[in-house]
């Protein structure tokens, strides 16, 4: 299997958390499941803890296998398992204690914290800026700027977070905002080659990698050009509130560790992108690919300002809470929020209630 046929068969990320999320919030909460373990190699004690992926392994997990593989979180007395993402999804998975940490964006932990019960906190944020793209195939000349979406249709995995960003993109190119949607069947992609729609969303650095390298090219255009505040993708590692209070000092091992992994990919793409190859062979990814998206981060400083890590100004996998409140009051404005059982809402959610960044190394 292919790189390409690998990702056009993977569910869009937060789009299946969050129905999964809506239909399973009722199953009861159990404990975390940190526990010690012996290392039968060495003889020391290390603690067992488990991550959970979010989708497929790809550039956003990557630090996370690298400090798996360069012992990181040996070196901090953690045993850490990488576990493919429930069928009910990573936040409910975390919240329920079936997995200590996960993949997610702080979006996710502060909906679900605020509006559905959830009890989960984003503690590092790798991703700094939107890597949104919304595209048409290059062969739809039809579509030449976010304007063209009107009367369309939209290749949609549910939910209106995604419509209210596209109606925005179009009024400010001097559109309407009016569009029609069709559920995404197997992948975006799939779906705008049958016909069935004319437009939807991918990620910068992975599928937009995707279609540069294998096809098919898109014609793409990204949020902050048309007017959409704020980041909404602001991708990280999540954990419950009860670990948290529990087990303070396996977290802030875990997230220490992983911090360092994200720093060494950073500073390392191209071993960083032979590691992941290397330690999801499951996934069947390519090298080149991997590579390349890899390098997409860096040189668009999707993970923050290389300079300002150098000098300490910034530091990698600190959350941001400026940004996606921005996002998410622009969501509250067109109404996008339902609590656990899909009841719309006027409350909008609070970045400081789904993140903290009293476990990074080196955060202020």
């Amino acid at each position: 299997m292919t790189i390409a046929s690998t990702i056009r068969t993977t569910l869009t990320r937060a789009a299946a958390a969050i129905l999964a999320f809506a239909m399973a919030f009722a199953i009861a909460g159990c404990g975390a499941t940190a526990n010690n373990t012996d290392n039968t190699a060495s003889g020391d004690k290390l603690t067992k803890v488990t991550f959970m992926l979010a989708w497929i392994p790809d550039t956003n997990h990557i630090g996370v296998y690298v400090a798996k593989n360069k012992g990181y979180f040996k070196e901090a007395g953690l045993d850490v398992d990488i576990i493919a993402v429930a069928k009910t999804g990573a936040e409910l998975a975390v919240n329920n204690g079936l997995a200590d940490f996960a993949l997610s964006n702080m979006y996710n932990a502060a909906s679900y914290t605020d509006l559905k019960g959830a009890h989960i906190k984003q503690v590092l944020q790798v991703q700094q800026k939107p890597s949104a793209i919304w595209c048409a195939l290059a062969s739809n000349t039809a579509i030449k700027s976010p304007k063209d979406f009107d009367g369309k249709t939209f290749a949609t995995f549910g939910g209106n977070e995604s419509d209210i960003v596209i109606k925005r993109m179009v009024q400010y190119d001097g559109g309407k905002g009016e569009f029609d949607k069709v559920t995404v069947g197997t992948s975006t992609f799939k779906t705008l080659e049958s016909g069935r729609a004319d437009f939807g969303g991918f990620y910068a650095t992975w599928e937009g990698v995707q279609a540069d390298m294998y096809g098919p090219k898109l014609n793409c255009f990204t949020e902050p050009d048309y007017g959409v505040p704020g980041n909404g993708d602001a991708i990280g590692i999540i954990t419950s509130d009860k670990m948290i209070k529990e087990n303070p000092e396996v977290v802030r091992k875990f997230v220490q560790a992983s911090q360092k992994g994200y720093e060494y990919a950073y500073e390392n793409p191209d071993d960083a992108a032979s590691i992941l190859v290397k330690e999801a062979p499951d996934a069947n990814l390519e090298e080149a690919f991997v590579k390349k998206s890899m390098h997409m981060i860096v040189d668009g400083q999707y993970w923050g300002d290389p300079a300002k890590i150098k000098d300490g100004s910034f530091v990698l996998g600190t959350n941001d809470f400026v940004e996606t409140q921005k996002r998410f009051d622009f969501l509250g404005e067109g109404h996008a929020y339902t609590d656990a059982n899909g009841n719309p809402v006027d409350t909008v959610p609070q970045s400081k209630d789904g993140a903290t960044n009293e476990f990074l190394k080196g955060a202020k």
